[in-house]
């Protein structure tokens, strides 16, 4: 049995944002339950060279949908990663969510095989075939940002645990 890129990809999405989703959610509450000011929890980092909570979650909502519109062929849509707030991230993600869901499994048909250019910078320029755009790019790099907001925010004292990271799949 094969897998097809569409089950490799969107039902992975839509598990991890949904665990985030629920991570923020808790984060939030415990920041209420403590008074402590929720910028704390959003611009916290794991390193001083290293993004805030803010900049992971809006990476890996930019990775989800991206990876995802690249694979069917349609454009990737852009959004203005303007979010300060739980509220508004929540928001993103959600947006993220439907438009990933929205992306009918007939749309990555022949995709481990298409061509995907990166172009991050120029002169920059990166060719991969789908499937190892998914597996080798695509996929780890949304990992780190889920993992790296996880690791922030269990770092500054948030109760989450692997279960919480793995979400309901």
């Amino acid at each position: 049995m094969t897998l097809s890129i569409h089950s490799a990809c969107v039902p992975v999405f839509k598990q991890l944002l949904g665990s985030l989703s629920e991570i923020l959610a808790r984060t939030e509450a415990h920041a209420g339950e403590r008074k402590i000011d929720p910028d704390a929890y959003l611009q916290a980092r794991l390193f001083p060279d290293m993004f805030p909570l803010l900049r992971q979650v809006q990476i890996a909502c930019d990775f989800a949908k991206g990876v995802s519109a690249r694979l069917a062929d349609v454009d990737v849509p852009v959004y203005d990663d303007k979010e300060r707030s739980f509220a508004e991230l929540q928001a993103l993600i959600a947006k993220t969510q439907t438009f990933i869901d929205g992306l009918e499994p007939a749309l990555f048909e022949g995709a481990q095989d298409r061509e995907i250019v990166l172009r991050p910078g120029t002169p920059k320029e990166r060719r991969f075939g789908g499937q190892d755009y998914l597996t080798h790019y695509g996929l780890p790099q949304f990992f780190f940002h889920v993992t790296t907001a996880y690791a922030i925010l269990r770092s500054n004292g948030v109760e989450i645990g692997k279960r919480d990271f793995m979400g309901k799949y």
